[in-house]
């Protein structure tokens, strides 16, 4: 295997999107010794997308790939069981191997977007970690103290507020650090919140025999809400599978002082291009909307393509420019001439309950769209949760900007 050792591809690699590295120097110099180095990234399967967030990580790897070293992908089928506790203020809940194993049908294809899947190694950490006996498991506990975890900053503030430390999540970086020591990882990447984890893995491998791996930390991807990481349990995240109208409505979504990290993070154009439009931004010659329309259009077009990416930007337009409904929506069937809103808005998937789809009303969300005899459209904003809606053939509901279900009434 050729190794690429170009010194401007490796300083953008030691830098772009990079928050820390434990040992810089070290990695740069493996990286300039023409060895394949193996380079290792986790992920657990606790839920069914792949979100931007975590293609950071993956287009790091890519380009490591690139450089032509070897990427081992771990998936935490076994580690999902336990929860990753950090940043955690309570425990996460346990999955079962049925929950795991539905989760992770889709990651081959998922990460297939981002990497040539058939260079890279999966390892299942199950493999390594299930054969453990109490012997083993007690041996390498040896090399760690429950003080070192306990300093962890979600540990120390549930401390303070009363709130339980559950012993199996002591085991959470362990086995995440015997990951690095199985595979004899050279590097490790992760998100900047993974840090603690990381270190763990080069604290074990000396005990192995084997140097300790480098380390190298991502900048966290903040969410759609404009305030937590991007994140599958706080559901504020854009899956890379999701269709190209929800990937570019929610992209449009996002704050306007978020838009250059997600171009440094999430697409591929150039550091030298990112600060002419960080200029453009302080100057004000650019739009934010504009800038954040071209951002939208860019990661579309990575995960579905050209095509794909001017079509949801001209559906988009059609609905937040021209103010019309979509071209296409949801069709429900709906038999009874009558329905409480309440019960609708949850039929027809609108909201997931009751008490949601009360909330949705109450904020002012939630908008019936009728055809009218002159083929225009009226639309009244509902207020009352308590209303009985009557059922109208081609009515539509609307709940919050991107939401819309048709009604056809059955004959």
């Amino acid at each position: 295997m050729q190794i690429n050792t170009d010194s401007k591809k490796i300083n953008e690699l030691l830098t772009r999107g990079v928050e820390q590295i434990i040992e810089k120097e070290s990695l740069r110099k493996k990286l300039k010794s023409g060895r394949q180095l193996r380079i290792k990234f986790g992920i657990d399967p606790t839920a069914p997308d792949i979100h931007l967030g975590n293609a950071v990580i993956l287009w790091k790897l890519r380009d490591f790939q690139d450089l032509g070293h070897k990427i081992i992908l771990i998936i935490g089928d076994f580690t999902a069981q336990i929860g990753d506790p950090t940043g955690k203020l309570s425990t996460r809940k346990m999955l079962t191997q049925q929950e795991i194993e539905e989760n992770m049908k889709n990651y081959k294809n998922q990460i297939g977007k981002i990497l040539d899947v058939k260079k890279i190694k999966i390892v299942y950490n199950s493999d390594h970690l299930g054969k453990l006996t109490l012997a083993d498991i007690y041996q390498i506990f040896h090399f760690f103290t429950a003080n070192q975890i306990l300093e962890r900053d979600m540990f120390q503030e549930r401390e303070k507020k009363g709130k339980p430390i559950w012993l199996h999540e002591f085991l959470y970086p362990i086995f995440q650090a015997y990951d690095s020591a199985a595979i004899k990882a050279d590097v490790e990447i992760g998100g900047s919140d993974q840090l603690f984890n990381m270190t763990m893995g080069r604290q074990l491998q000396p005990h192995f025999g084997q140097d300790p791996q480098d380390v190298m930390t991502m900048k966290l991807l903040i969410g759609t809400d404009g305030e937590k990481k991007m994140s599958k349990s706080v559901g504020n995240y854009i899956g890379i599978q999701e269709s190209p109208e929800e990937q570019y409505g929610k992209i449009m979504s996002i704050k306007d002082e978020l838009i250059l990290d997600y171009f440094e993070l999430c697409t591929r154009i150039s550091l030298k291009k990112i600060k002419e439009l960080e200029k453009d931004l302080k100057a004000k010659n650019v739009n934010p909307r504009d800038l954040k329309s071209r951002l939208a259009k860019k990661i579309v077009e990575i995960y579905h393509g050209k095509t794909a990416a001017k079509k949801a930007e001209k559906e988009f337009n059609r609905v937040f420019k021209e103010k019309k409904v979509p071209s296409k929506m949801p069709v429900f069937i709906v038999p009874q001439e009558s329905y409480p809103v309440l019960k609708l808005l949850v039929e027809l998937n609108l909201a997931q309950s009751k008490s949601e789809a009360k909330r949705l009303i109450e904020e002012g969300g939630v908008k019936i769209i009728k055809p009218t005899i002159d083929n225009k459209q009226l639309t009244i904003k509902l207020r009352d949760w308590k209303e009985e809606i009557k059922i109208q053939d081609e009515m539509i509901l609307k709940v919050g900007k991107r939401k819309f279900a048709k009604i056809k009434k059955s004959s």
